[in-house]
């Protein structure tokens, strides 16, 4: 049976996916899906740097303004409504194009990640929390690396629901999940995929995350911070959990003055982005696209995309009306 295409654009957050991601879309016949944990809220536009309705040109999104900001967004579920929303692309013959920061997502539709192995355990579950709320989530985290060192080690010692499956993992099958991921990974994909991840020099890198958070706080994002706390949103729903939003929220709850939170998003934000690009790194069959080496020319870049499309068998060397490309 013929693999079903399938591009990801992967890469950290400011490194320039939106505008890349549209434009190969209308190069390639392909619409998008969003692998990122926060775009997916409605009314979270300005701290999520969600692509805008005039940035789109026309290619349709999805997975983006789909969720309220009390509802729980989780691998489990962007599994499910990516399987659905490429069902629906491939239904249109177009090729669906995943683009995001989040790689356990990715990883999870790439590979088609089994997460029922093991159900829930509510107990278990509400007797971690318990534990989190009374010790703190570096001490969780501690607890984790006794039973599964390398599961804590690629989990952020402050990701607390993630430390908390992995211990309810642990306790009711007695081994880790950090081998029961590396099994997962190591399956054939389903797809037949292309698999970019978007990089530049880190100085550049981060030079472009602390003009992004001083551009969104110009443009409001306090104030959006404020009215998802003012509608009952609390701060520590899966909402909250985005970068920025927390930050605000301890803020606004006396945590500390305007000025440290904005240093600590700023903060926080180039450790994501160094975190982001650890992870894609132990991926396998990633094709990267470094813009200190391509060069910042959007064009040239979009050239070496298509190009890998076309060497992978994705495309055909069409252009988006079906006419050869030239070469």
């Amino acid at each position: 049976m013929q693999k079903r295409p399938l591009i990801i654009l992967a890469g950290p957050t400011a490194v320039g996916k939106t505008e890349l991601s549209v434009r190969l879309a209308k190069l390639a016949g392909a619409e998008i899906i969003s692998a990122d944990s926060m775009q997916v809220y409605r009314g979270m536009d300005i701290g999520s740097a969600k692509v805008t309705e005039e940035e789109k040109r026309g290619i349709p999104h999805y997975l983006i303004d789909v969720l309220e900001p009390e509802e729980e967004f989780n691998v489990v579920r962007f599994q499910q409504m990516a399987k659905q929303a490429a069902e629906e692309i491939l239904a249109k013959g177009k090729i669906p194009m995943v683009v995001g920061g989040t790689g356990f997502y990715i990883q999870a539709l790439l590979y088609d990640i089994d997460f029922t192995s093991v159900n829930t355990d509510d107990g278990l579950r509400r007797s971690l929390e318990k534990l989190a709320e009374e010790k703190g989530d570096l001490w969780l985290h501690e607890r984790l690396r006794k039973v599964d060192p390398k599961a804590a080690e690629e989990i952020h010692p402050h990701n607390r629901k993630r430390i908390i499956r992995a211990l309810e993992f642990y306790h009711q099958t007695g081994s880790g999940i950090s081998g029961h991921n590396a099994r997962e990974r190591e399956k054939e994909s389903p797809w037949q995929y292309a698999y970019f991840v978007l990089t530049d020099e880190r100085s550049r890198l981060y030079e472009r995350i602390d003009r992004r958070v001083d551009r969104m706080m110009a443009e409001g994002l306090l104030e959006e911070v404020g009215a998802l706390r003012d509608r009952g949103v609390k701060p520590d729903s899966t909402a909250m959990q985005g970068l920025g939003y927390k930050q605000l929220y301890a803020f606004l709850e006396g945590a500390y003055p305007l000025e440290e939170a904005v240093r600590i998003i700023k903060r926080d934000t180039r450790h994501f982005a160094k975190r982001q690009l650890t992870w894609f790194r132990r991926e396998r069959d990633v094709i990267w696209a470094d813009r200190s080496e391509l060069g910042q020319d959007e064009d040239r870049m979009l050239e070496f995309l298509m190009d890998c499309l076309e060497e992978r068998g994705i495309l055909s060397g069409r252009t988006e009306n079906g006419s050869r490309r030239q070469q």
